[in-house]
C-alpha cells in the first residue's frame, strides 16, 4: 500500500509538471488571437481545470467571446454560444421533445432534440437579458452535469463549462441574476480596457488579411485527468481555516464580525466560497507547477470568489462602498 501511493504521489508530480507545460503552450495559442489580459486570461485557465463555471463582466468589444471561444478551440471542446435575448424561452436552450413519424410503420414517437447547452463550453451572451425562467434553465446543468427535460434526465458532455457574459453599464431591459445562480459562477472576472500599447496592437492584428492558425494542446479526456488531478492536490489545515475565515468574516451576523461588515454588509459569502477558494487555489497552484495549496494561492484568488457573493446594503451604496470594497477591507484584516 505505501509503495503504491509513492507512485502515485510521483505520477501525480509528473502530472503537475505536464500541466504547466500545457498552460504555457494554451497561453500561447490564446496570445495569438488576444492581446493583453494575461490576468483574465489566468482565471480562465484557473475556472477550467478547477471545474468551475465563471461570469465575464465588461463593456462590449473586449474580445469575451473570442477568448472564450479561443480557449474551447485550442482545446478542441465543443463550444456552444448563446445569445441571450428577453424572448429566449427554457426549451431554446435545454431542447425539447418532438414528436416524429416512422415512415415505414406509421408509428408515431418523442424524440429528445437537444439544445445548445449540450457541449463542453457553453458562452452564455449577455446573461442578463434573459428572463429568470430562462437563467433558472442553466442551473441543473450548472450544479449536476445534467438537464431534465419531458420527465427524463440526460447527462451532458465532460468537462462541462459555463462561461457567461454580461455588460455592466447598460441595465434597461435586463434581469439581475438570482443569488442562487451567482453562487453557481466560481469567479466574477471583470474584464477592463486594453493599454494604449495593448490597443495598438489589437488595432494592428484585426485590421490585416487572415487570422492566425491555433494549434491544438489538449483534448477532453485529458481536461478531465487534469482536473482530478486538481482535487488530489493537498491543503494544509491551516490554508483550509484561512479560507473559511474569510468567508466567515464577511458575514454581518457572524460572531466577531467587523463594524466595517456590520455596517455595509447584507448577507455575506457562504459555504461555497470557501471551497472555491481552496478549489480554484488548488487550480493555481497546479498551473504554476506546484502539488500544494498556499495561503498566498487563496488570497489571489479572494476577489474574484467572493466579489459576487458579497451582498451590500442601502448604506454602502450611499457611501459608494462596493462589494469590491468589502473585499479588500477582508484581506487587509483577515491574516493567513
Amino acid at each position: 500500500m505505501k509503495e503504491a501511493a509513492e507512485l502515485r504521489a510521483v505520477d501525480d508530480r509528473q502530472a503537475v509538471e505536464e500541466l504547466a507545460r500545457a498552460r504555457e503552450r494554451m497561453s500561447r495559442e490564446i496570445a495569438k488571437r488576444i492581446v493583453g489580459q494575461r490576468e483574465v486570461v489566468d482565471l480562465l485557465c484557473i475556472s477550467l481545470f478547477a471545474a468551475g463555471h465563471s461570469l465575464f463582466v465588461g463593456v462590449p468589444g473586449l474580445a469575451k467571446t473570442m477568448l472564450i471561444s479561443t480557449l474551447a478551440e485550442v482545446l478542441d471542446l465543443a463550444f456552444s454560444r448563446v445569445q441571450f435575448t428577453p424572448d429566449l424561452m427554457p426549451a431554446d436552450i435545454t431542447g425539447t421533445d418532438v414528436l416524429v413519424e416512422d415512415r415505414t410503420s406509421g408509428e408515431r414517437s418523442f424524440r429528445f432534440i437537444k439544445g445548445p447547452l449540450f457541449a463542453n463550453v457553453l458562452l452564455a451572451d449577455e446573461i442578463n437579458r434573459s428572463p429568470p425562467k430562462t437563467q433558472a434553465a442553466l442551473l441543473q446543468s450548472m450544479q449536476e452535469g445534467q438537464v431534465t427535460a419531458g420527465g427524463r434526465t440526460h447527462d451532458l458532455p465532460a468537462p462541462y463549462l459555463v462561461f457567461a457574459t454580461q455588460n455592466p453599464i447598460e441595465q434597461e431591459g435586463t434581469y439581475p441574476l438570482p443569488e442562487a445562480e451567482l453562487d453557481r459562477f466560481m469567479f466574477f472576472i471583470g474584464v477592463d480596457y486594453p493599454g494604449a500599447e495593448e490597443e495598438r496592437r489589437i488595432v494592428q492584428s484585426t485590421t490585416v488579411d487572415g487570422e492566425p492558425v491555433l494549434d491544438r494542446v489538449l483534448g477532453p479526456e485529458q481536461i478531465l485527468a487534469f482536473q482530478q488531478l486538481v482535487r488530489r492536490v493537498p491543503a494544509a489545515e491551516a490554508v483550509v481555516d484561512y479560507a473559511v475565515r474569510l468567508a466567515r468574516a464577511s458575514r454581518p451576523g457572524e460572531p466577531g464580525a467587523s463594524d466595517f461588515v456590520r455596517e455595509y454588509v447584507s448577507w455575506g459569502a457562504g459555504p461555497r466560497a470557501s471551497q472555491f477558494l481552496i478549489l480554484g487555489g488548488k487550480a493555481r497552484a497546479v498551473l504554476e507547477g506546484r502539488f500544494a495549496v498556499s495561503a498566498e494561492d487563496v488570497r489571489a484568488l479572494a476577489r474574484p470568489v467572493l466579489r459576487h457573493r458579497v451582498l451590500t446594503n442601502f448604506h454602502a451604496e450611499v457611501s459608494s462602498i462596493s462589494s469590491l470594497d468589502v473585499v479588500e477591507r477582508l484581506l487587509e484584516t483577515v491574516k493567513p
